[in-house]
């Protein structure tokens, strides 16, 4: 797509550095340096690969890894940058929300690392992605502005928001600061950023149709009409050119400022997931639970979490199913006004919601489709305890609780001969439904058909009838497919 001139004013043959690169935003970044005319981009990112990695690396981006915590990492891949769009943070959701320690060093620690370097090494532009929720408390919010202050550090609903917020004041405090080498000064903003979705976003929305399709999406939090923002990828993206282009201006407007951006159009955080949800084939819950209550529920799952906190970079560990200050940002309003944004750095949002939807939809579904289909928790605890269970009591001599659960299937069965052919028949139907799976699933779904046996062997009839309802709608879009074939022959 051709560009005006404009748009590449202050990027074009510059070298800028992007912390955080490899993920959604910050790939998305860095590419949009490159076609608006960068002459290198270079992505510093704790992680070797991400989904974005290698189209980053065929594009150009220079990949670096390293961590923001150190400041040797910080160093060697800012020598020689015109500019930092500093996007790298830690804790926003999920299991990273109870790792504090983790979240001070990456967002605070990591973004004076950032700014020191920036002096040290004569870089004398910074832009940070903050977020909003540096202003808010837990109390609602109508359209507020950049005139709402700070909070202190305890008025905070988490970790995240408070260090997100000393790590904004510092970069704002840095403003003016005398670089080293040629005695100019550190230009810097700050960008303060809602909930990001779009395709590919995994911290959220990924987790949130996860929920939904084990069956743990239990309810709605909060008044059904409070509202919250959002903002599209390409829009953040957006609102990032606009404020690095406005610092790199030889008379800034922008330095020492900072600018609340989103879509423009505050929505219910569960209004917002329908279309999702629905096309997915999802249910959105239809009880609420008040915000206290959701409160207490999130607490609960805290403290389990922190018991936790050894384990909790591992994979098996699951995602908590609410947290206390997720609890806040979705059930209690608080959304922001973008005329500050709009006016100084001529910031309107490019991509609408609905067509911003549309596509996030369409990537889901995708998604979907590359996958095994898995039922709900519920189906996974009746096999994964049922299928041991029997099999135990019908089979293996009296040890530990295999006595008492002898009890409970004898009450059933009446008699050892009843429950051992029971088993029986439990057994060959898993194994005979694993087997027709693996043969259906390399007509249906032959990429993931082995998965689909393994699934089938531990789940029978409740894995089977995903694999058949995947068969009814690859049998719908080859008909539909034949059918435009047909219709484009007549014509």
């Amino acid at each position: 797509m051709e560009m005006n001139q404009e748009e590449n004013i202050g990027i074009q043959g510059k070298v800028v550095a992007v912390t955080g690169g490899l993920g959604l935003v910050g790939s998305a970044v860095c590419l949009e340096l490159l076609r608006r005319g960068a002459l290198q981009v270079r992505s510093l990112d704790c992680r070797k690969t991400s989904p974005w990695s290698d189209r980053l690396k065929e594009s150009g981006v220079h990949c670096i890894y390293g961590d923001v915590v150190s400041i040797e990492d910080v160093e060697n891949a800012l020598d020689g940058v015109d500019c930092v769009i500093h996007l790298a943070s830690y804790g926003g959701s999920g299991k990273e929300m109870i790792q504090t320690r983790r979240i001070e060093e990456v967002n605070v620690e990591g973004t004076r690392n950032v700014l020191e370097t920036c002096v040290k090494k004569g870089i004398t532009r910074v832009v940070y992605l903050s977020s909003n929720g540096v202003v808010f408390g837990g109390k609602e919010i109508e359209n507020g502005d950049e005139t709402l202050p700070c909070l202190s550090s305890n008025q905070y609903v988490g970790p995240y928001d408070q260090t997100k917020s000393v790590a904004e004041q510092l970069v704002l405090k840095n403003n003016g600061r005398i670089v080293d080498g040629h005695g100019s000064l550190l230009s810097t903003c700050a960008i303060r950023c809602p909930l990001v979705y779009g395709p590919g976003e995994e911290k959220y929305l990924d987790r949130v149709i996860s929920d939904a399709r084990l069956g743990l999406l239990l309810f709605k939090i909060g008044d059904p009409n409070s509202k919250t923002d959002w903002i599209n990828v390409d829009n953040i993206v957006l609102a990032l050119m606009l404020a690095t282009i406005g610092l790199m201006s030889k008379y800034s407007k922008v330095a020492g400022k900072v600018y609340f951006v989103s879509d423009g159009t505050p929505i219910n955080f569960f209004e917002f997931l329908q279309p999702l949800l629905k096309n997915l084939e999802y249910d959105l819950p239809k009880s609420s639970l008040s915000i206290p209550l959701a409160v207490s529920l999130g607490n609960i799952c805290k403290a389990i979490y922190i018991m936790l906190s050894p384990l909790l970079n591992r994979r098996w560990i699951p995602q908590p199913l609410i947290l206390p200050p997720e609890v806040y940002k979705v059930g209690v309003t608080n959304y922001y006004s973008i005329n500050k944004a709009n006016e100084e750095l001529g910031y309107e949002p490019k991509t609408q919601p609905d067509e911003a939807m549309t596509e996030t939809i369409k990537y889901f579904k995708d998604k979907k489709r590359r996958e095994v289909d898995g039922p709900s928790i519920y189906a996974w605890l009746f096999c994964v305890i049922g299928l041991p269970s029997i099999l135990s009591v019908a089979w293996l001599p009296d040890i530990g609780p295999i006595p008492f659960l002898r009890v409970i299937a004898m009450f059933i069965f009446r008699s050892m001969l009843a429950l051992r052919i029971a088993s029986g028949i439990v057994v060959t139907a898993h194994v005979s439904e694993a087997f027709y799976a693996l043969w259906l699933a390399r007509r249906v779904d032959p990429r993931n058909a082995t998965a689909w046996f393994w699934r089938t062997l531990l789940l029978a009839t409740f894995s089977l009838r995903l694999l058949w309802k995947r068969r009814g709608k690859e049998g719908e879009q080859t008909a539909i497919r034949e059918g435009l074939l047909t219709d484009s022959m007549s014509v």
